[in-house]
């Protein structure tokens, strides 16, 4: 199985012909498609994308398929400084960007942004925390946030706590809001809380991602110069497989993997102190290695990272000397030597109209 006979199946799929396929990405059994679909053609695509990704699924070597819509537009000119149509760029004031996400959700990647946001903070950094999961925004109950931004002019302040800089449109809506939106809608509001926050100057931004791998993912890959990108998977096959998904999706738009973070690794008895490897254990380990990413560490699960996060105050300050806070500084160090050895990204190949 190579790039020739992907592209020979899909040019033959029903729907699709070569003004339509973007690239062809194939990597140890993994297999990326990407079409070129304008915004009014996406809904009457959306059959065609699920037929050619079970196709690709079944083909002899094929570990796991993705085949994703895109638009793509010629670049254009950038305009000269200082004139009118020049648009500062998002998060321009921010050192290093780390978007933190997981191929499906239930594995813990809110809890390890808001510890790894917290470790990095008590290190000195000046480190900001956006949450882009506008669906299910957490942010506000894992740092024990009440009340309503304040205002600056036409822009939110950040709202502050354990050493971060933090924001969620979660601050801005009631908890019990359902954030019943379409997708240009939440496009929108991601855009907001990176261009209408004042945002001071940041050493690091951690950016929460929700998970999967959607339009803002794509949209946050396009429009933000990412340094990288920390995926968090649990132990088991099926997590696994969900997270190779969105090391693919990354990859696709050229942004780099930090690594890969193996939360609820194990199981520690409270009372006896007895270990447990509830979802198995390694995975994450071992398919980093596999895959060629660097492996960042792994979380136990552990009642007080439970408790912690439930009562707004992160484990990494709250219980700095537990076994739990460990595990997150070690997190923390491991991306500090990553964004140290981090590529500056090129211009992603891939666009949201």
């Amino acid at each position: 199985m190579d790039e020739q006979q992907i592209r020979s199946v899909v040019l033959g799929f029903p729907g699709v012909g070569a003004d339509r396929l973007d690239s062809v990405s194939v990597r140890d059994g993994l297999v990326q498609v990407a079409l070129r679909v304008e915004r009014a053609e996406a809904a009457r695509f959306e059959a065609v994308r699920a037929g050619l990704e079970g196709a690709l699924s079944q083909l002899t070597g094929v570990r796991n398929a993705t085949v994703v819509l895109t638009a793509q537009r010629a670049a254009e000119p950038a305009p000269p400084p200082g004139s009118a149509s020049a648009a500062p760029s998002l998060l321009a004031n921010v050192g290093a960007i780390i978007a933190v996400a997981s191929g499906k959700g239930g594995v813990g990647k809110s809890t390890v942004a808001v510890n790894l946001a917290a470790a990095l903070a008590q290190t000195g950094l000046r480190v900001g925390l956006l949450d882009a999961d506008i669906y299910g925004p957490s942010l506000p109950r894992m740092l024990g946030h009440q009340g309503k931004p304040a205002m600056e002019g036409n822009r939110l302040v950040p709202m502050q706590a354990w050493g971060l800089h933090a924001i969620s449109i979660g601050h801005v809506v009631d908890e019990e809001t359902a954030m019943v939106w379409r997708g240009p809608m939440v496009l929108n509001a991601l855009m907001q809380l990176m261009g209408q926050v004042a945002w001071p100057a940041l050493d690091v931004m951690v950016i929460d991602l929700p998970p999967g791998t959607g339009d803002i993912q794509l949209t946050l890959a396009q429009r933000v110069k990412l340094t990288g990108a920390v995926v968090v998977s649990t132990p088991q096959d099926i997590a696994l497989a969900d997270a190779r998904r969105g090391v693919a999706m990354f990859r696709q738009v050229r942004v780099p993997i930090l690594g890969i973070v193996e939360n609820m690794s194990f199981f520690a008895c409270p009372h006896c102190g007895e270990r447990s490897e509830i979802f198995g254990h390694g995975g994450a380990r071992a398919e980093a290695a596999r895959i060629g990413v660097p492996f960042l560490g792994e979380v136990p699960l552990l009642l007080t990272i439970r408790e912690t996060s439930d009562a707004g105050t992160p484990v990494v300050v709250s219980a700095p000397e537990s076994e739990a806070a460990r595990a997150f500084k070690a997190v923390a160090a491991a991306v500090s030597a990553q964004i140290s050895a981090a590529p500056v990204q090129a211009g992603p190949r891939i666009v949201i109209e």
